[in-house]
């Protein structure tokens, strides 16, 4: 404490400053001389306040600060310097931007400790913020879902119990080794109905039926279901342990495992009809193009490879990019097209008979496919081709760094976010250890915090303990904690 002889020094500094008044800040080291007039843009920030803390003794004056020198007149502050540098731009500038390598994270918390609105944060810096905030709560949601999983509620009825014990099952083959087992024999349903399909059309194995036309060998048949047997089972018991079945039934591969799925019913449906009641002439077409459909369950295998998962994010994030390759083709296939129709006019026996007919050799012109059904026979025409073949490689080469890059980027964001989500796991599994079971947020979750702890213990065997930082915001009631992502410098 402060003398009273200290205070009087206080006060007197306060009355003295008659004109303008200047403050003296020491944050992480670095000394910077603030004044008044450029302060009072932004009245309610912290730095603000402190010129009028002055006057209201030392308990106004430590609930803003660290320390204070009243000999030197310095406020001490134990925070980030750089991020400060930052922080005060906007008394200048009217609007804040982050330097580079400062977690989003972190200085979300700085703007909150100075009290800068975070609406004054630069547009740019706001998507990193939300990036991060994204893959903080990624990181909980999986979290949480392995903590749900190593849990279990004895209130729970035994019907809800054997629903979640189901759905682990079917859903999460790295869950237990009969899991695991029955993700690789869907694997090889999958790959054995797809070698069926394709040997089914070999004429060679191919018999007669009573009309004499071919259709597949029957035991090929019994092999397709065989095959539709287990695809039926596995969907039909994921879709009852399902938690919430509308999500299920309109998921976008549930939707691919019904289009597998159905064309044999169907088709199955539609033979007995027209050999017994109907007898429509067009029902045997109707049933090679159902059989068609079976091609839909090689998306199956996407189910089962992160690889192709993997893919198909990227591909759904370069969707401008995509957009702007068809672009680029669509006004080349348009001009190239009309060009060579017109040019190949003089000619007697031109191959361009209309330009939509053109559009076509234009397409594998420009896609660099070239079948040579229809080409130029003019010189002008020639050089048209090369032309569009030219415009075509750069079309197509221009938007590919670009999907690549965002294939790249997330599958390193998923490989990050296994990490991180790894890395809370070890954290809780040593804080619950040592007794520490409230740190977690969630309500009703609370409970169940001893179970969870329990097979926290568990899994802590096939995991290395880490001994530093505390939990995720999201998951944490203690917000001046430091997680790791929020202490990345």
């Amino acid at each position: 404490m402060f003398g009273a002889s200290s205070f009087e020094d206080l006060t007197s500094h306060v009355s003295d400053c008659s004109e303008e008044v200047e403050i003296i800040v020491n944050v992480g080291g670095i000394r910077q001389i603030l004044y008044e007039d450029v302060l009072n843009r932004y009245p309610e920030t912290r730095l603000a306040e402190l010129i009028s803390c002055l006057a209201g003794g030392y308990d106004a004056i430590f609930s803003l600060c660290d320390d204070y020198d009243p000999g030197k007149r310095e406020f001490y502050f134990d925070r980030d310097p750089d991020a400060f540098k930052c922080i005060m731009e906007v008394y200048y500038y009217g609007e804040v931007h982050m330097k580079k390598g400062i977690c989003p994270i972190c200085f979300q918390n700085e703007m909150e400790f100075w009290k800068v609105d975070l609406s004054l944060l630069d547009d740019c810096c706001k998507s990193h913020l939300s990036e991060k905030k994204e893959e903080l709560e990624e990181i909980a949601r999986r979290v949480q879902t392995i903590l749900d999983d190593l849990g279990e509620d004895k209130s729970e009825s035994r019907w809800k119990r054997f629903q979640k014990y189901v759905w682990k099952f079917m859903e999460k083959p790295e869950s237990s080794l009969p899991a695991r087992v029955t993700a690789v024999l869907s694997f090889l349903f999958i790959l054995i109905s797809s070698i069926v399909m394709c040997v089914g059309t070999i004429p060679e194995l191919q018999v007669e039926d009573a009309e004499g036309n071919h259709v597949e060998h029957p035991t090929l048949d019994n092999i397709e279901t065989a095959c539709i047997g287990w695809f039926t089972l596995e969907y039909v018991l994921r879709l009852i342990s399902s938690p919430n079945k509308v999500h299920f039934a309109l998921s976008f591969m549930n939707i691919i495992d019904v289009l597998a799925i159905l064309p044999f019913y169907v088709s199955l449906i539609l033979t007995h009809l027209g050999a017994s009641l109907m007898e429509l002439t067009n029902v045997q077409q109707a049933i090679q193009a159902l059989r068609i459909m079976r091609i839909a369950r090689i998306f199956k295998l996407a189910r089962h490879s992160s690889g192709l998962q993997t893919l198909t994010y990227a591909l759904k994030s370069s969707f401008k990019e995509l957009g702007l390759l068809l672009m680029y083709l669509a006004v080349g296939i348009f001009v190239f097209s009309a060009l060579g129709y017109t040019m190949e006019q003089s000619h007697p026996d031109t191959l361009f008979k209309s330009i939509p007919q053109s559009f076509w050799w234009a397409i594998i012109t420009m896609t660099t496919v070239g079948y040579g059904d229809i080409y130029p026979k003019t010189t002008l025409g020639k050089l048209n081709a090369a032309t569009s073949f030219l415009c075509g490689v750069i079309a197509i080469a221009l938007p590919i760094h670009p999907i690549i890059n965002n294939f790249v980027k997330y599958y390193n964001k998923q490989r990050v976010l296994e990490t991180a989500t790894k890395h809370e796991l070890e954290l809780m599994e040593l804080h619950s250890g040592g007794g520490d079971h409230g740190g977690i947020r969630g309500g009703p979750e609370n409970s169940k915090l001893g179970t969870e702890a329990q097979g926290l213990a568990t899994l802590s065997r096939h995991m290395k303990l880490s001994h530093s930082d505390t939990f995720l915001p999201v998951l944490s009631q203690e917000k001046h904690h430091r997680t790791r992502l929020q202490s990345c410098k």
